[in-house]
């Protein structure tokens, strides 16, 4: 029996469903002909890399890896098994890959649009909360490509609509609560939480805090939403990580990867919560409102 190895700090069960989903789409179901190994950092990216070993020696055929460091970690990991990694950062410039058309070696995959539209996120906060002159980007240091990439993305837009932006660190859950108490000291009037597979499995916990301490904020995804975050805008998960499986499906069918091109997302979703707007004291713009997929009430 083939064995999938996936490899990320976190996987919510949206995509893991999605996943699963295609994967059976494409002949493959769990437990009957092919086997899934688990390999979750939760909140410590350090842990990748020791986790991506152990993939290696376990003897998997394929590696899933959900997330840029998890995708750097395989990297480093192994030349010879097969990996597809789903992630927001561009794999030519972190020498994933040699190029997207023809990926050469032993890496291909899926990047979604989580880094691309975080321009759209500044707009969004910022058309919500105009009175903001400061906006916090919170990041997490122990990703540093994908953190540096995701801040450098907001100075242009920043600029343009004249607000100042401010870099906040965290990459455990025990840093969110120092942040946001320290927000009013730094005069920060919103928040953008930068796409982050740490961030990801503690997104009810930043929805949460957001709300605890009134900050505006917008993060990738629903849970963050559902939990009191004002709005999550990101890829679609279920087209993302569909796109995902078929590659691992392709390649347990022995295709290999330097031949299949690196995909891209096309759909966004938005998930807006107008009880914590309306708590905050938010007026919420109608074209905003009438652009979410879903909207809180």
């Amino acid at each position: 029996m083939p064995v999938i190895g996936c490899l990320t700090g976190f996987l919510p069960e949206g995509r893991l469903r999605a996943f699963r989903d295609r994967l059976k789409e494409a002949g493959y179901v769990e437990g009957k002909n092919v086997k899934i190994e688990f390999r979750l950092a939760n909140d410590r990216n350090d842990q990748l890399p020791g986790l991506a070993t152990e993939l290696v020696q376990h003897i998997v055929t394929v590696i899933v890896a959900a997330g840029t460091v998890s995708a750097v970690a395989a990297k480093a990991a192994t030349k010879s098994v097969p990996v597809v990694f789903g992630m927001a950062a561009d794999p030519v410039k972190l020498g994933l890959v040699a190029s997207l058309r023809q990926p050469g070696g032993n890496m291909t995959g899926v990047t979604d649009l989580n880094l691309d539209i975080g321009p759209k996120r500044l707009e969004l906060i910022h058309q919500m909360v105009p009175t903001a002159t400061v906006v916090g980007v919170l990041v997490n240091p122990t990703s540093p490509d994908l953190a540096e990439a995701f801040s450098l993305s907001l100075q242009s837009i920043a600029q343009a609509i004249g607000v100042k932006l401010q870099v906040l660190h965290a990459s455990t859950e025990a840093d969110f609560d120092q942040v946001f108490k320290g927000l009013n000291q730094t005069g920060v009037g919103a928040l953008i939480i930068s796409p982050d597979a740490t961030f990801n499995a503690l997104g009810e916990r930043l929805g949460a805090l957001s709300l605890r301490y009134a900050v505006p904020a917008i993060y990738e995804h629903r849970s963050f939403a559902a939990a009191g975050g004002l709005i999550s805008y990101s890829s679609d998960d279920d087209e993302y990580f569909r796109l995902v499986g078929r590659y691992a499906g392709k390649i347990l069918d022995g295709e290999k990867p330097a031949g299949l091109p690196v995909m891209q997302t096309t759909k966004v979703e938005m998930i807006l919560n107008l009880k914590t707007a309306k708590a905050l004291g938010i007026e919420v713009p109608l074209p905003i409102i009438g652009r979410a997929n879903e909207v809180i009430e």
